[in-house]
């Protein structure tokens, strides 16, 4: 069971460090040392504000690179490249993915695949400037032991934009609004935790959170299977 980190901005850069130490030293034998990250995007100077990075290359690979010198008795694999319905294949049964991309066509994408599967565990994160939310998706034995990420959440069944892979160069790529590290910082913490309590084979007592900086405000939820 491979772990999976598909997005290497704000929140994916600042995820990877604690996820591969949660998978080191973690006793659980639900998932294997084995780690891919996937982005087809690459490091700007814009990004050091936010993101973890050595180099302005592929966010994949170059996060590969930091990530092997730190962590040497992980096998860690980069896949450069969006990941969009040609590709998305690679994500099989038993792995478990981060996702941490900043738009729901993608999102759609992932949960619709996941939901194809036996087995497996999607965990999303994504915020705006002062708040955000992770969502948990799991499929048991062939069924949905939580609710997809579209459940509820009719801006991701239903996305106005569009997946990164299928924007061509004559459109213009639409820029995200003004993130905070705080907030990325926040959101990757609690998709460790829901992994946490799910390499410990406890039941993830919610299937998202809400949390906003402003406020202080995290509040669990528990959207119910169908």
């Amino acid at each position: 069971m491979r772990v999976i980190v598909v997005g290497l901005g704000g929140i994916g850069s600042n995820l990877v460090d604690a996820l591969c130490r949660t998978i080191l030293f973690s006793k659980s034998n639900k998932v294997s040392r084995k780690a891919l990250l996937v982005d087809g995007d690459k490091y700007e100077a814009k990004n050091r504000e936010r993101q973890r990075y050595t180099a302005f290359a592929n966010k994949a690979e170059a996060t590969k690179e930091w990530l092997k010198e730190s962590f040497p008795e992980l096998e860690i694999e980069a896949r450069p490249q969006y990941i969009d319905s040609n590709n998305i294949l690679f994500i099989r049964e038993g792995d478990v993915v981060f996702l941490a991309v900043d738009n729901h066509a993608t999102r759609r994408l992932v949960s619709d695949h996941i939901g194809t599967l036996d087995n497996a565990l999607l965990i999303s994160g994504g915020n705006e400037e002062f708040d955000g939310n992770i969502q948990i998706y799991e499929r048991r034995d062939g069924k949905d032991f939580t609710p997809p990420l579209t459940h509820l959440h009719p801006e991701i069944e239903n996305p106005k934009d569009k997946n990164p892979a299928a924007i061509n160069c004559g459109e213009a790529v639409v820029a995200g609004g003004v993130q905070l590290l705080a907030v990325n910082l926040k959101v990757a913490s609690l998709m460790i935790e829901a992994f946490t309590l799910w390499l410990l084979s406890m039941d993830i007592p919610y299937t998202e959170v809400y949390a906003n900086i402003k406020t202080g405000n995290v509040r669990p939820a528990k959207r119910i299977v169908d």
